[in-house]
């Protein structure tokens, strides 16, 4: 089996900080990218920002500059810090997992860590 673990999460005044961090264990062999979405109220799930295997990101035009996202190495642990944070970027966010397996089949396969709600309010 493959599992995301989620840390972080929690209520920040506006223009303060937080931290959120994934974990991947389990079957994992590859991971290709990892990353995080958010969900907020009467929105739809959208892309914060992403990691892939060569270390390369991708962030939300509205979160540029002011999250980072990291990992390590194999990226099975990634961390997304958050700054600057806006009553905006109230949401539930997810980690996310786009990875081969240790065992057959393989895949790749998306994976789906739980939702953490982050609040941003004063």
């Amino acid at each position: 089996q493959v599992q995301l673990v989620v840390s972080g999460g929690g209520l920040v005044q506006p223009g303060g900080s937080l931290g959120l961090t994934c974990a991947a264990s389990g079957t994992i062999f590859t991971i290709y990218t990892m990353g995080w979405y958010r969900q907020a109220p009467g929105k739809q799930r959208e892309l914060v920002a992403t990691i892939t295997s060569g270390a390369n990101t991708n962030y939300a035009e509205s979160v540029k500059g002011r999250f980072t996202i990291s990992g390590d190495t194999a990226k099975t642990t990634v961390t997304l810090q958050m700054n600057s944070l806006k009553p905006e970027d109230t949401a539930v966010y997810y980690c996310y997992s786009y990875a081969l397996r240790a065992i057959i089949p393989r895949g790749p396969y998306n994976y789906w860590g739980q939702g953490t709600q982050v609040t941003v309010s004063s």
